[in-house]
Protein backbone atom coordinates (compact mmCIF):
# COMPACT_ATOMS: atom_id res chain seq x y z
CA UNK A 1 0.00 0.00 0.00
CA UNK A 2 1.37 3.42 -0.92
CA UNK A 3 1.03 6.22 1.61
CA UNK A 4 -1.80 8.56 0.77
CA UNK A 5 -1.11 12.19 0.04
CA UNK A 6 -2.26 15.28 1.87
CA UNK A 7 -6.00 15.98 1.80
CA UNK A 8 -7.16 17.24 -1.60
CA UNK A 9 -10.93 17.62 -1.24
CA UNK A 10 -12.28 20.86 0.25
CA UNK A 11 -14.00 19.04 3.12
CA UNK A 12 -10.91 17.03 4.12
CA UNK A 13 -8.74 20.15 3.88
CA UNK A 14 -11.16 22.05 6.13
CA UNK A 15 -11.12 19.24 8.69
CA UNK A 16 -7.32 19.12 8.71
CA UNK A 17 -7.12 22.92 9.10
CA UNK A 18 -9.76 23.20 11.87
CA UNK A 19 -7.21 22.90 14.72
CA UNK A 20 -5.25 25.84 13.26
CA UNK A 21 -8.38 27.97 13.53
CA UNK A 22 -8.83 26.94 17.17
CA UNK A 23 -5.28 28.09 17.92
CA UNK A 24 -5.82 31.37 16.05
CA UNK A 25 -8.91 32.28 18.08
CA UNK A 26 -7.12 31.50 21.35
CA UNK A 27 -8.69 28.10 22.02
CA UNK A 28 -5.55 26.01 21.59
CA UNK A 29 -5.78 24.76 25.17
CA UNK A 30 -8.90 22.80 24.16
CA UNK A 31 -6.60 20.55 22.11
CA UNK A 32 -4.56 19.64 25.18
CA UNK A 33 -0.89 18.69 25.14
CA UNK A 34 -1.18 16.11 22.37
CA UNK A 35 -1.31 18.62 19.52
CA UNK A 36 1.16 21.40 18.70
CA UNK A 37 0.84 24.37 16.33
CA UNK A 38 4.07 24.83 14.40
CA UNK A 39 4.77 28.08 12.55
CA UNK A 40 7.56 27.70 10.01
CA UNK A 41 8.84 29.67 7.00
CA UNK A 42 7.82 28.61 3.48
CA UNK A 43 10.87 27.70 1.43
CA UNK A 44 9.52 29.30 -1.76
CA UNK A 45 7.38 32.18 -0.50
CA UNK A 46 9.42 33.07 2.59
CA UNK A 47 6.12 33.64 4.40
CA UNK A 48 5.02 32.07 7.70
CA UNK A 49 3.09 28.81 7.32
CA UNK A 50 1.27 26.84 10.01
CA UNK A 51 0.54 23.18 10.65
CA UNK A 52 -0.90 21.31 13.63
CA UNK A 53 0.85 18.03 14.43
CA UNK A 54 0.40 15.31 17.01
CA UNK A 55 3.02 15.11 19.74
CA UNK A 56 4.47 11.59 19.64
CA UNK A 57 6.95 12.08 22.46
CA UNK A 58 8.90 14.47 24.63
CA UNK A 59 12.56 15.21 25.28
CA UNK A 60 12.74 15.95 29.02
CA UNK A 61 16.43 16.90 28.83
CA UNK A 62 15.81 19.72 26.30
CA UNK A 63 12.15 20.53 26.99
CA UNK A 64 11.46 19.60 23.36
CA UNK A 65 8.58 17.85 21.68
CA UNK A 66 8.71 15.07 19.10
CA UNK A 67 6.38 15.17 16.09
CA UNK A 68 6.03 12.81 13.14
CA UNK A 69 5.88 13.56 9.44
CA UNK A 70 3.12 11.22 8.34
CA UNK A 71 3.65 11.98 4.66
CA UNK A 72 7.41 11.49 4.93
CA UNK A 73 9.76 13.49 2.76
CA UNK A 74 6.81 14.81 0.70
CA UNK A 75 5.47 16.79 3.65
CA UNK A 76 5.61 20.51 2.90
CA UNK A 77 6.31 21.47 6.51
CA UNK A 78 9.18 18.96 6.70
CA UNK A 79 10.69 20.31 3.50
CA UNK A 80 10.32 23.86 4.85
CA UNK A 81 11.98 23.18 8.20
CA UNK A 82 14.80 21.34 6.46
CA UNK A 83 15.63 24.55 4.65
CA UNK A 84 14.85 26.96 7.54
CA UNK A 85 14.88 25.22 10.95
CA UNK A 86 13.87 28.29 12.99
CA UNK A 87 10.28 27.81 14.17
CA UNK A 88 7.68 28.95 16.67
CA UNK A 89 5.55 26.29 18.31
CA UNK A 90 2.57 26.45 20.61
CA UNK A 91 1.09 23.84 22.92
CA UNK A 92 -2.11 25.01 24.61
CA UNK A 93 -1.51 28.69 25.33
CA UNK A 94 2.30 28.47 25.72
CA UNK A 95 4.36 29.74 22.78
CA UNK A 96 8.03 28.86 22.28
CA UNK A 97 10.66 30.04 19.81
CA UNK A 98 13.04 27.31 18.79
CA UNK A 99 14.54 24.94 16.27
CA UNK A 100 13.23 21.94 14.38
CA UNK A 101 15.78 19.14 14.29
CA UNK A 102 15.07 15.99 12.23
CA UNK A 103 16.22 12.91 14.13
CA UNK A 104 18.48 10.29 12.60
CA UNK A 105 16.69 7.39 10.89
CA UNK A 106 17.61 5.00 13.73
CA UNK A 107 16.40 7.42 16.41
CA UNK A 108 13.20 8.11 14.42
CA UNK A 109 12.48 4.40 14.27
CA UNK A 110 13.11 3.95 17.98
CA UNK A 111 10.88 6.90 18.91
CA UNK A 112 8.04 5.80 16.61
CA UNK A 113 8.16 2.32 18.18
CA UNK A 114 8.01 3.91 21.67
CA UNK A 115 4.96 5.94 20.62
CA UNK A 116 3.26 2.82 19.22
CA UNK A 117 4.00 0.94 22.44
CA UNK A 118 2.50 3.77 24.55
CA UNK A 119 -0.55 4.35 22.30
CA UNK A 120 -1.06 1.23 20.18
CA UNK A 121 -4.59 1.93 18.93
CA UNK A 122 -3.89 5.58 18.12
CA UNK A 123 -0.66 4.70 16.31
CA UNK A 124 -2.35 1.95 14.27
CA UNK A 125 -5.28 4.22 13.36
CA UNK A 126 -2.98 7.08 12.32
CA UNK A 127 -0.83 4.80 10.18
CA UNK A 128 -3.93 3.39 8.45
CA UNK A 129 -5.34 6.91 7.91
CA UNK A 130 -2.21 8.07 6.10
CA UNK A 131 -1.88 4.84 4.13
CA UNK A 132 0.92 2.96 5.88
CA UNK A 133 0.73 -0.77 6.55
CA UNK A 134 2.34 -1.78 9.82
CA UNK A 135 2.25 -5.27 11.29
CA UNK A 136 1.89 -3.86 14.82
CA UNK A 137 5.29 -5.02 16.06
CA UNK A 138 7.97 -2.73 17.46
CA UNK A 139 10.28 -3.80 14.61
CA UNK A 140 7.61 -2.81 12.05
CA UNK A 141 7.29 0.67 13.56
CA UNK A 142 11.08 0.99 13.76
CA UNK A 143 11.40 0.19 10.03
CA UNK A 144 8.67 2.70 9.22
CA UNK A 145 10.29 5.44 11.31
CA UNK A 146 13.73 4.79 9.81
CA UNK A 147 12.55 4.96 6.18
CA UNK A 148 13.28 8.57 5.15
CA UNK A 149 11.63 8.43 1.74
CA UNK A 150 8.38 6.53 2.34
CA UNK A 151 8.27 6.23 6.13
CA UNK A 152 7.40 8.46 9.05
CA UNK A 153 10.44 10.52 10.12
CA UNK A 154 10.43 12.12 13.57
CA UNK A 155 11.38 15.76 14.19
CA UNK A 156 12.35 17.30 17.55
CA UNK A 157 10.96 20.78 18.26
CA UNK A 158 13.45 22.27 20.71
CA UNK A 159 12.93 25.60 22.47
CA UNK A 160 15.75 28.14 22.55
Amino acid sequence: MTPSGPPRTPLRRALFRAPILLYRVGLGRLLGRRLVLVTHIGRVSGRPRQVVLEVVGREPETGGLLVASGYGARSQWLRNITREPRIRFQVGHRVHEGWAVPLSPEESGRRLAEYARARPRTAAALMRAIGHEVDGTAAGYERLGADREHGVPIVALRPR
